[in-house]
């Protein structure tokens, strides 16, 4: 089963206008219990283009830097989901939770 805060390999060609497009490492957001019993996920790409946008979050990935791009969520058919990278750890996870709390429910 995808789990949440699994990073998996992404094809999403094609995109559109400024839609981050290639294949590249997405990290899973939606929860478990969703997961569970949907065909679609909720993802986030992961960027080597490093901004400083409020709601991207760095992480190191295979020894390179990136960011999470929280402003790119997508859901996509889990047929998409290629090969699994990694997982967050635990401080990660709560840095996450935090930021997604801050960018998508408080003001």
């Amino acid at each position: 089963m995808v789990k949440q805060y699994e990073i998996y390999w992404v094809s999403l060609d094609p995109t559109l206008g400024r839609e981050i497009n290639t294949t590249r490492p997405y990290l899973v957001i939606s929860p478990d219990e969703a997961n569970k019993y949907l065909s679609t996920v909720l993802i986030a790409p992961i960027t080597s283009t490093l901004r400083k946008f409020p709601m991207r979050m760095d992480i190191v990935l295979k020894r390179k830097k990136g960011q999470i791009a929280l402003d790119q969520i997508w859901c996509i058919d889990k047929l998409r989901l290629s090969n699994k990278m990694a997982a967050l750890d635990k401080t990660e996870i709560k840095k996450l939770r935090l930021l997604l709390k801050e960018f998508l429910i408080d003001e």
